[in-house]
């Protein structure tokens, strides 16, 4: 049977770190999923609304097919500058990507980001041409550890799940034949985490030892197709996402990363109603540390990769919105 790691978190995977900051008057905030070496990675984008950095380089065919670290963060396109903090401390510290190394040439960290639009949830945005998102991806960065902390921190600080506080969630699962699994996400979702009428979250049938409530549907509960429950009201394009970052310890290639991704987005849909809409940026990372082989068959093996990638990622959206209450 598998069960969470010691932490239940993402940190649970070995070979990488987590750091979160955020600006309390601005309400918004960054998170870093920093790997202790460069790491295969991939994304599947499903929202219509998404805002990215370096998604491009992560498809087939291209140059680079690893990554020094993976944002996260607020602030809709003024955050994608949080990962231009992280590449220039990143950059200074001689690690990145280079064709040759020649003096005097700096090394280009790999750092994908993805946005989510906190700016019309409360705080002072009139920044004018000094937005905080470069110094609170330097901050995360700086703040990168083992910790496990979950709710209103990091780029789910100013974040809204429906009509309800979003927040950062993270969960892990490991296998007895060695399977690591963790998952990490800023939920600030147009559809609601809720079964409508109720307290109990969409996720609840994955969820592990109590560890979002244990609220549980009445056994008569019928679902109205058209009841949203907590969704949030009057959307706007471009004003809500979930983003999120599985990784593994287990080895795997570019495309291998690409399938899990690809199937890691059921989680989204595990968790939260209704999902990927034209009102959604909703994207997820896949970075593999590369601690142990893929077991053989290596389609078996890549299917339960995708299916835990799924199952860990709903539980983690639902964790975010329980410890952000």
């Amino acid at each position: 049977m598998a069960t969470p790691g010691a932490e239940n978190h993402i940190v649970d995977v070995a070979g990488l770190k987590v750091g979160h900051a955020h600006n309390a008057p601005v309400n918004t905030g960054a998170s870093v999923i920093l790997m202790d070496k460069p790491a295969t990675a991939a994304v599947a984008v499903a929202g219509g609304g998404p805002g990215t950095r370096e998604t491009d380089l992560l498809s087939a065919g291209m140059l680079v097919d690893s990554v020094d670290a993976v944002v996260l963060s607020g602030g809709s396109a003024y955050g994608l500058a949080a990962a231009d903090g992280v590449a220039a401390s990143l950059g200074a510290q001689g690690r990145g990507f280079a064709m040759t190394k020649t003096p005097g040439i700096p090394n280009t960290p790999i750092v994908p980001a993805a946005i989510l639009y906190d700016l019309a949830n409360g705080g002072n945005k009139a920044w004018a041409d000094t937005p905080p998102y470069q110094t609170l991806g330097k901050e995360a960065l700086t703040n990168a550890s083992r910790d496990s902390d979950l709710g209103r921190i990091g780029a789910g600080y100013g974040a809204r799940a429906g009509q309800v506080q979003g927040g950062v969630g993270s969960a892990s699962i490991m296998t007895r034949d060695g399977f690591t699994v963790g998952a990490l996400a800023a939920v600030n979702c147009f559809g609601s985490v809720y079964m409508p009428g109720s307290e109990v979250f969409w996720a609840w049938p994955y969820e592990v030892a109590n560890e979002f409530g244990g609220q549980r549907p009445v056994t008569d509960y019928c679902l109205d197709a058209e009841d949203w429950g907590t969704a949030k009201i009057n959307p706007a394009l471009g004003q809500n996402t979930t983003i999120a970052c599985i990784a593994t310890d287990i080895t795997l290639s570019p495309s291998d990363a690409q399938r899990v991704a690809n199937m890691a987005l059921a989680g989204f849909a595990r968790a939260i109603r209704p999902v990927f809409a034209p009102f959604d940026g909703d994207a997820v990372f896949v970075v593999s540390t590369a601690q142990k082989p893929l077991p053989e068959p290596d389609a078996l093996s890549l299917t339960r990769l995708g299916e835990l990638a799924a199952s860990t990622l709903a539980r983690a959206i639902a964790r975010g919105v329980f410890h952000a209450k």
